[in-house]
């Protein structure tokens, strides 16, 4: 299992637009693929899993992935975080 941790920077969190590509860049691939909010996990792959947790600016999360494709999906998964979200 591979996981990253970032810190959501936009000012907005994390919203609706940026929820909806990192749902469609997790839905690429084959791993397990979930996101770590307070404590409470959500599958990456449903919009309305990442939207219940209300991940605001400042936020913390963790993404993990198991699987035979984990390392590329963490990878082009912080990609999309980097370019619209955060660090």
């Amino acid at each position: 299992m591979k996981s990253q941790t970032f810190t959501i920077t936009a000012e907005t969190g994390v919203h609706a637009r940026p929820a909806t590509l990192l749902v469609n860049k997790a839905g690429q691939f084959q791993s397990d693929i979930n996101v770590v909010y307070k404590g409470k996990s959500v599958n990456l792959k449903s919009i309305m899993g990442v939207m219940s947790l209300g991940i605001p600016s400042g936020g913390e999360i963790e993404i993990t992935a198991e699987g035979n494709d984990e390392e590329e999906a963490i990878a082009a998964l912080s990609e999309v975080i980097k370019e619209h979200l955060g660090e």
